[in-house]
């Protein structure tokens, strides 16, 4: 009888990179276009041609391992992965072997983003990895080791038409690419998905890649088995590797499915982890199950040799130099940084860090304004819902930080109203006019001399005597209707707090 099971889960992660040219030719890195118009020997693989190692390439390569915290090889190679496919032209894929560009990284999870079982001191939380190390890092985040990260070429796309045929467009093929490939440290489908969400958000930060996985310059194949522990004693499954998951969805319902699908497998056949060998399974989204492609004898099949026509070469230090500059501070560190130094939410910077464009812009609009808070709420309840909108981002916008410093400080001194906001706002994005501009132009400065308002809100007493009777009789809702009509009578200017003060101070009188 099976006690218990838990689910291990390695991730092996390809990313296209953002260079000009593909990885060995000069021939443009873009995506889409006409098929196979962006093509050249090189990258068709036909014989002769000789490939060349962009700087770039492996500069970009760099950028990312330092990223996700990898050392950088001194000293590196290509190699050849043979295996035979219809869209990899020449049959073999460049690749990087036994001696990668990047080993030895990680990547910190918040644990905010897991349930409330899994945090720490939980019952659920688990404070050590497969391996035995602590793995909960100030009892905030939970480590994911990256065991490499290495350069390889993209290989061409299948193209399933109606009709008996199928095509293959080579525009893709030669663009280059990093795998990340980890340490099976996640315990969850759910895990998985944050995993892969989270090393997005980094290399779109430090502008590796585009990142799209609907595009398919981002996808994931999810490497799954099981520890399975019946009547005392540890069995595991065999390796299920699911190929090119290009959704945060895909990735959690993939691993679900399998894992249940692996454990009635293991219940009715006891099928058990053979080190050499493992299931490459496909995803059918449509049906929600996992599907059985091809199985395979590791590292054996691919016949791994040093790629001939490349040099192995050295890795300056001056790239790696170059390529730390280029990180600069990540999405977490900012997001810290944001909470202590201007006070938001973990809501707040989360939504504040999601681009480092739209960071940025929001320190420079924070550091113009007294009241950052108040400047994050601007930007996010009103710029970010103008722009979803118009499905537009920070880039598409004419207005500047200091636009939305201005607005913010006019509201905190209580300047105008927040519904004299509103309406400099909209026509702050329609005209680009600076909000003092504005409210000079639109007389909408607020009245905050108390002596004036007083004289306003005699005036509405005395003019309305049967709402004085009616809140004599109980009726409260009778300070409110007071209000609007000292409000009507000051032009929307009087300073709401000071008029409510002395509506409330001359009907206590009464």
């Amino acid at each position: 009888m099976i006690d218990k099971y838990e689910i291990v889960i390695g991730c092996e992660i390809h990313t296209q990179l953002l260079t000009k040219t593909k990885a060995f030719c000069a021939c443009e890195n873009r995506y889409g276009g006409m098929p196979d118009t962006r093509v050249c020997p090189v990258c068709l693989g036909l014989p002769g041609a000789m490939p060349r190692v962009s700087k770039g390439y492996v500069e970009l390569g760099a950028v990312a391992g330092l990223a996700l915290n990898c050392d950088i090889a001194s000293y590196t190679k290509f190699d050849r992965k043979h295996y035979f496919y219809p869209d990899l032209a020449k049959g073999y894929q460049i690749t990087q072997y036994d001696l990668p560009l990047c080993t030895d990284g990680f990547v910190d999870l918040p644990l905010v983003h897991y349930p409330k079982e899994e945090q720490p001191g939980e019952k659920n939380c688990r404070t050590e990895n497969f391996a035995g190390e602590n793995c909960i890092i100030d009892n905030k985040y939970r480590r994911i080791r990256i065991e490499r990260i290495h350069l390889e070429e993209d290989v061409g796309k299948s193209l399933h038409l109606e009709g008996k045929h199928s095509y293959i467009d080579y525009n893709r093929s030669g663009t280059p690419l990093i795998e990340i490939v980890t340490k099976p440290d996640m315990t969850s489908p759910e895990e998985a998905a944050l995993f892969m969400q989270t090393v997005q958000e980094i290399l779109r930060y430090v502008k590796v890649t585009k990142g799209n996985l609907e595009e398919g310059n981002m996808r994931c194949d999810a490497n799954i088995n099981l520890n399975v522990w019946e009547d005392g004693k540890l069995y595991h499954t065999p390796i299920s590797e699911i190929k090119n998951l290009n959704s945060f969805k895909a990735i959690k319902d993939a691993c679900t499915y399998e894992a249940k699908r692996q454990l009635k497998e293991f219940q009715e056949d006891r099928k058990e982890f053979n080190p050499g060998f493992k299931n490459t399974m496909g995803w059918n989204e449509a049906e929600g199950q996992t599907v059985i492609q091809r199985t395979k004898n590791s590292f054996v099949d691919y016949r791994f040799v040093v790629e001939p026509d490349i040099k192995p070469f050295t890795v300056s230090a001056e790239l790696v130099e170059k390529a730390a500059e280029k990180v600069g501070e990540l999405p977490e560190q900012k997001r810290v940084r944001f909470q202590e130094e201007y006070k938001l939410t973990q809501f707040d910077s989360e939504v504040l860090t999601g681009t480092r464009e739209l960071s940025l812009w929001y320190e420079e609009a924070a550091e113009q304004s007294k009241n950052p808070k108040r400047t994050a709420n601007l930007i996010i309840a009103e710029l970010l819902a103008v722009l979803n909108e118009k499905k537009q981002t920070i880039n598409d916008i004419s207005i500047t930080p200091k636009h939305i410093a201005e607005l913010s400080d006019a509201l905190e001194e209580k300047r105008i109203t927040s519904k004299q906001g509103k309406e400099i706002f909209a026509q702050m994005l329609e005209t680009n006019a600076l909000p003092s501009e504005i409210i000079k132009e639109k007389g909408f400065e607020v009245v905050s001399d108390s002596g004036a308002i007083e004289k306003i809100v005699d005036e509405v007493i005395q003019n309305n005597p049967k709402a004085i009777e009616d809140f004599k009789k109980g009726k409260t809702n009778v300070v409110g209707w007071l209000m609007g009509q000292v409000m009507k009578a000051s032009q929307g200017k009087a300073n709401p707090g000071e008029a409510t003060k002395l509506i409330n101070q001359k009907l206590s009188t009464l």
